[in-house]
Formats: structure tokens, C-alpha cells, sequence
């Protein structure tokens, strides 16, 4: 969420900003509509202050044993008008709040504008992509072949989106959560976490998915709690309402959740295979940090995402993503890319992002920079540590064989109980 008084104080500064997010109009509005709640805000102060002044002059004219009747009347119209201003100021706060919580986080200054991907950067690359001496199959091919991955039962069981992880598949889907958990925790200082993977609609709130997002979510019927589409979400939330100490940031923590999401406007975008479901398992890194040293987080996220990829040997680009295509709460994002030889082309399998105060002030964490000094925002990040089913994707496309089997990536084997090869 925006500062308001930032709104109010660099109008100009905040709507170039929206500009680049290609949401102009919106603050226009706001500050409309802010001026008239203020100005009845003045009103209704003055009209309070009155009444208090007249009810204290009638309790001084009835002990005179004067005639108060008129002053009361006045008291009582003066009532009515407060309870009517009260009323439109709840309204305008209603509006205002929920105008506020859709508008974006302003892009960095370093952030390319742009209106979609077609503006993002390329930083850098790792690894070559793989020449193969044969027709390369893809993984929703491979899977299958394999008996390990089946999408027609899964149908069965779900509808479409969903998959079926069988034997060796279903063991290399929990080696690369494993797997990564480990090197996150034990490397990188993250402490792990297993949240639940259902939250209330203030932790939504928190984060950023509502209100704008509500049709991206799975709500429970009959209940204000939603399946995670992440676990940013309540990673990020278990700091909400709390005041933190100086000592207690840098705070890392990580986890591992199946992640739930709807997927509305998405039809036709890779509908085949593990890229794109209504279900997925991802090992999800965050932080909260102080305000001064965030952006140094980021970089340090970024390479602690890229990292297990690179002891998987498989091939990525990381591009820093325009200001039309970021997330929502995000101030920059970096997107890591593995090469997957299906579509001959890079594909995202973590976004590595940098809020700033966005999150952090609708779930009001904050921390005390010194013993006894101003309480300020925490500036919160997150990444993917990474997408898992992706990750299956990439190395059965990656690290296919002539004869349909695929080699397990080395650092995968003690968690697959030594298997090196996953064969028809």
C-alpha cells in the first residue's frame, strides 16, 4: 500500500509512476475524493466541538434556572447533521481505502518502462543450452513415456491442470523440494518453515492478492480463508501487526507449500504439462530487512535462486522485468528463466521481487531502528527457491537420453536413494 501522505505531498512524482504500471487516472480521483473527506472531516470537528460547548452552556443555564429549550433544539439538529457527516465519511473512507489498495507499488527508478515482457532486460546468462544429436521429446511426452507423470488420470481425479506424480516421479518431485530446503537453510541462512496452506482474506489483504485479485484465488465455500497461491503469502504475514527490533532484521525464513491458483485469464498460455496449474509445489524464500539495505537483499535473493539451479546444471537467463509486467506489490523484480528444449526458449521459474514498505504497510510490520527511536516500515522481499514442477519439467527435458530415459542430476541422487538414471 502507497503512503498516503506521499500521495498528498508528490502528487506529480506518484502519478508518472502509475504511468509506468499503466494505471493513470486512479490518483486523480483519490485526492478528489481525499480532499472532500477532509473538508467534512474539518466540518464534523467544528460541529462536535459545538455541540460540546452548547451542552456544557445548557447544564450552566438550567442551574441559573434559565429557559434551554432553543439551545437544545440546536444540540439535537447539530446531532443529526454529525451522524449524517459520519455516515459520508465512512463512505469515503470505504472508497478511499479500497482505492488505495488497488493502486500498484511505484517501479524503482532502475526498472525499464515499458507495457509488457517485451520491454523486460536481459542481465546475464548461465550455461549452454543442450545439443542434442536426436529430436528432443517434451516433458508432458516424456513424463508419460516414463510412467511417471500422468495427466489423464489426474483429469480424472481434477479436470485439467492438474498431474499425477507416479514412483520415481512422484520421489524426484520431493528430492527437489528436499533438496532445496537443504541448501536454503544450510547455505544461504534461511530458516525453514511449514505454514498452513490456507489463510484468512487479511493475510491476502497483506500481500497484495486482494482485493484485486479475488478471481485468481481459491476461496473456501462458506469461509473468509483462501488456498495459498504462494507461500509468500503467510510467510510474509507471520511478521503482521508486530514490531520488530533492529536486531531481529535481517529475518530470513523459507518454505515449502503446495500452491493453489485459479489461473482466470490465462486460457491457452501453456496448457500443456507441469508449466502452468491450479496446483504446484514451490520452495518460496522471504525476507524482511531494513529499508537501507533492501536492495542489496535483492541481489543477494536473486543469486540464492539461481544458485540451485546452477547445482542442477541446468541453463537460465535472469532479466530484470519492465515496470508493465511486474507483480503488483513489487517495486523491481528479476525473473530467473530456465531453458527448456520443448519450446526452444527460456521459461520462468522464479520471480525474485523487492516491495519495498508496500506489503509491509497494509500488514502494518514494522520495527524500531534503535532503543527508543521512531517506529518505521520493514521493506519486504520474496522469491521462488524454486518452482518445483517446473524444475521437473526442466530436467526431463534437459537431461533426456535416445532411448527415453533421463539422467538424475547429480546432486539429486542421495535424495532418490542413489538412482542415476530414471528408465522406461
Amino acid at each position: 500500500m502507497l503512503d498516503v501522505k506521499r500521495l498528498r505531498a508528490n502528487p506529480e512524482k506518484i502519478e508518472n509512476g502509475l504511468k509506468k504500471r499503466n494505471m493513470s487516472g486512479i490518483l486523480d480521483k483519490f485526492l478528489v475524493y481525499d480532499e472532500q473527506k477532509r473538508n467534512l472531516l474539518t466540518k464534523s470537528e467544528e460541529l462536535k466541538s459545538f455541540r460540546n460547548r452548547a451542552s456544557q452552556e445548557v447544564a450552566r443555564l438550567s442551574k441559573a434556572g434559565k429557559d434551554t429549550e432553543e439551545l437544545k433544539e440546536q444540540i439535537r439538529r447539530t446531532g443529526q447533521d454529525i451522524k449524517e457527516m459520519d455516515s459520508e465519511l465512512k463512505e469515503l473512507d470505504d472508497l478511499l481505502q479500497d482505492m488505495l489498495l488497488r493502486m500498484p507499488n511505484i517501479p524503482h527508478e532502475s526498472v525499464p518502462v515499458g507495457e509488457d515482457d517485451k520491454s523486460n532486460v536481459e542481465i546475464r546468462r548461465w550455461g549452454q543450452p543442450v545439443a542434442f544429436d536426436f529430436e528432443p521429446q517434451a516433458h508432458w511426452d516424456i513424463g508419460p513415456d516414463l510412467d511417471i507423470l500422468d495427466f489423464e488420470r489426474a483429469a480424472k481425479l481434477s479436470g485439467a491442470r492438474f498431474t499425477v506424480y507416479k514412483g520415481l516421479g512422484a520421489r524426484l518431485e520431493r528430492a527437489v523440494i528436499n533438496f532445496y530446503l537443504d541448501v536454503h537453510t544450510s547455505k544461504h541462512g534461511y530458516q525453514e518453515i511449514f505454514p498452513p496452506f490456507m489463510v484468512g482474506s487479511h493475510c491476502m489483504l497483506g500481500t497484495g492478492q486482494l482485493p484485486k485479485f479475488a478471481d485468481d484465488m481459491f476461496k473456501i465455500e462458506g469461509r473468509d480463508m483462501y488456498l495459498i497461491p504462494t507461500a509468500e503469502v503467510p510467510l510474509t504475514n507471520l511478521f503482521r501487526e508486530e514490531i520488530l527490533e533492529s536486531k531481529d532484521l535481517p529475518t530470513y525464513v523459507t518454505a515449502y507449500t503446495a500452491c493453489f491458483r485459479a489461473e482466470a485469464g490465462s486460457h491457452g498460455r501453456d496448457t500443456r504439462g507441469v508449466i502452468r496449474q491450479h496446483q504446484f509445489n514451490k520452495v518460496e524464500m522471504v525476507k524482511l530487512v531494513a529499508p537501507q539495505t533492501s536492495y542489496d537483499e535483492l541481489e543477494k535473493l536473486t543469486n540464492d535462486a539461481e544458485e540451485v539451479l546452477q547445482l542442477l546444471g541446468l541453463p537460465y537467463r535472469v532479466v530484470l522485468l519492465s515496470s508493465g509486467d511486474m507483480g503488483f506489490s513489487s517495486a523491481k523484480t528479476y525473473d530467473i528463466e530456465v531453458w527448456m528444449p520443448s519450446y526452444n526458449d527460456y521459461k520462468e521459474i522464479s520471480s525474485c521481487s523487492n516491495c519495498e514498505d508496500f506489503q509491509a504497510r497494509r500488514a502494518n510490520i514494522r520495527y524500531r531502528p534503535e532503543p527508543k527511536g521512531k517506529l518505521q516500515y520493514v521493506h519486504t522481499l520474496n522469491g521462488s527457491g524454486v518452482a518445483v514442477g517446473r524444475t521437473i519439467a526442466a530436467i526431463l527435458e534437459n537431461y533426456q537420453q535416445e532411448d527415453g530415459s533421463v539422467i538424475v542430476p547429480e546432486v539429486l541422487r542421495p535424495y532418490m536413494g542413489g538412482v542415476e538414471v530414471i528408465t522406461k
